[in-house]
């Protein structure tokens, strides 16, 4: 399985050289995941998975983007207006990969889900933003290649709210939070979706985070865009 990340920026205005764009990777030039920016879809994708309906995951909900073409199938977590988006709430054969969402933790006013994504005898998950995913679906991770996740704040707790009324939490984990939760299944974590923190000094972050993977015995590594990533 081959992943190729076309965009690494969050919802930020900083922007840098290999860092400019929203989220999106392309495994084996046939399913992306996310859609960050229009132009992802010059790639032409079988299919599209969205994590989240957050405009820089996916374009089209920005103000004034207009609705994605017709004839891509387009699956995320929930409907949006008139746009012909499949509601993904089950596994299922996407572009020809086992297709598995998990319920994540990340927004009050939009439904959540990760992809663990299986190709043969490799399996990945991508989990778009997030803070948490319940217990009962960490037994999905064993056995898995890579982990490619947020990487919002590094500080250990991110940013992390509670709803007064629910009491629901949302916001995104922190880098040290979400090493700890996928150690123990994956070996090799790659982040995306970098906050202002990765922008005030880019090589002291991808210093960083290489420091935190040896402290956790892990390969944890800076995505880019442009990157291609081999499993």
């Amino acid at each position: 399985m081959r992943m190729r990340i076309l965009g690494t920026r969050g919802e930020i205005e900083e922007t840098a050289r290999y860092h400019s764009r929203h989220s999106g990777i392309l495994v084996d030039g046939r399913l992306l995941v996310d859609l960050g920016e229009p132009e992802f879809l010059e790639y032409r994708p079988e299919a599209v998975l969205i994590t989240h309906l957050h405009p820089d995951h996916a374009y089209f909900v920005r103000a004034g983007e207009g609705r994605p073409p017709a004839g891509i199938p387009i699956f995320s977590p929930e409907p949006y207006r008139d746009h012909g988006l499949t509601v993904l709430n089950e596994a299922r054969t996407i572009a020809g990969y086992r297709v598995q969402p998990v319920l994540t933790h990340h927004s009050l006013k939009v439904r959540s889900q990760a992809y663990l994504i299986t190709g043969g005898s490799v399996k990945i998950l991508y989990t778009g933003d997030m803070i948490w995913i319940n217990k009962e679906h960490h037994p999905l991770f064993e056995g898995l290649d890579l982990v490619i996740t947020e990487a919002s704040y590094l500080r250990k707790g991110g940013l992390a709210k509670r709803d007064k009324t629910t009491g629901t939490i949302y916001g995104h984990a922190g880098v040290p939070d979400l090493v700890r939760l996928f150690k123990d299944y994956c070996r090799r974590i790659v982040l995306v979706h970098f906050g202002a923190w990765f922008y005030k000094d880019i090589s002291q972050a991808r210093d960083t985070i290489k420091a935190l993977g040896r402290e956790n015995g892990i390969r944890l590594e800076a995505g880019h865009d442009g990157r291609e990533i081999g499993v």
